[in-house]
């Protein structure tokens, strides 16, 4: 029996332009099993990135159903273009988070600077975004 956690019903999505409406997705239906492992692929501009955008709420659907099973389901993804602050040093950037929200505690600061190390960036914390490769720079996003 399939314990799907996630159901995709005739998506759609459309961009207006200055010649008309453009469809960058149409019509997806797609169901998702709990433990899953999912890949979307795709050449440019078919609609990848704004399929994940709708998923993670971070822009509207056009039309269709989206309908999640589970409670508080998180969905992240890597952007294609960081948003590194560049006046903001990499630990800085990395906080800004609770720093917003004035949160920032010192195991906070510690399990930053431990991710940083854990991914290669450590020496790099007091360093600002523009001395990053673009690889260094998506892990630090």
């Amino acid at each position: 029996m399939k314990n799907n956690i996630l159901k995709i019903s005739h998506l759609s999505k459309n961009y207006q332009d200055s010649d008309g409406e453009i469809a960058a997705i149409k019509d997806i239906n797609l169901d998702i099993e709990e433990g899953k492992f999912i890949v979307i692929v795709g050449p440019s501009g078919c609609g990848k990135s704004s399929f994940l955008s709708i998923l993670a709420n971070l822009d509207n659907k056009s039309g269709g159903n989206i309908t999640f099973f589970k409670k508080n389901i998180k969905i992240g993804y890597m952007l294609q273009k960081d948003c590194l602050f560049p006046w903001l040093s990499i630990l800085d950037n990395c906080l800004l988070g609770l720093s917003i929200k004035g949160e920032i505690k010192e195991e906070d600061r510690d399990y930053v600077i431990k991710l940083l190390d854990m991914y290669g960036l450590s020496e790099f914390k007091n360093k600002f975004p523009n001395s990053l490769s673009g690889g260094m720079r998506q892990r630090v996003v």
